[in-house]
């Protein structure tokens, strides 16, 4: 698997290597058990530090995604290690920063559904009847049924005192 760095992205770079391997997990193109490229041999490929690619591989490790084998390398974990809740947590902060920059930027909640829909397919997410299209209460639906609630009911519509840690 090829990854890829942007030097002037906002996003640090053990984040983006973090990101692509998540995306290639959840989008099958890297299977429970796959071989990752050696910390050193990946810090070559991507011409950053061994201590960059480190602190992504321990991140992923230490959410469930990832493994190593001392001695042997390191592999993507099977996915029954991760815990739902913590990732749900994880995604509810993410779903909130997502939300906050659409309304800053003017952007709907209909548009941010739709960019979710490419998105999806662009990973090869959607299987039948399990996307975000889904009738069984997925994003967009107002408790599973009927149309989209209005963007004024969103808690990023609503004041909060606290931003949500970023683990």
């Amino acid at each position: 698997m090829q990854l890829f760095i942007a030097p002037g992205d906002e996003l640090p770079i053990y984040r983006q290597i973090m990101r692509q391997i998540t995306d290639a997990i959840a989008g099958g193109r890297l299977g429970p058990g796959e071989k990752l490229a050696s910390q050193r041999d990946l810090a070559e490929q991507l011409v950053v530090s061994p201590l960059t690619v480190k602190k992504a591989y321990d991140e992923l490790e230490r959410e469930g995604l990832i493994r190593t084998e001392r001695g042997r390398g390191t592999f993507v974990g099977e996915r029954a290690a991760v815990d739902p809740e913590r990732q749900r947590q994880h995604l509810r902060a993410g779903a909130r920063r997502l939300l906050s920059r659409a309304r800053l930027s003017g952007v709907s909640l209909a548009e941010v559904i739709a960019l979710l829909h490419e998105v999806e397919a662009e990973l090869g997410l959607a299987p039948a009847g399990d996307g975000l299209g889904s009738t069984g209460g997925g994003l967009g639906s107002a408790g599973g049924d009927g149309p989209p609630a209005p963007l004024s009911d969103h808690p990023f519509d609503q004041p909060h005192d606290q931003e949500e840690p970023e683990s």
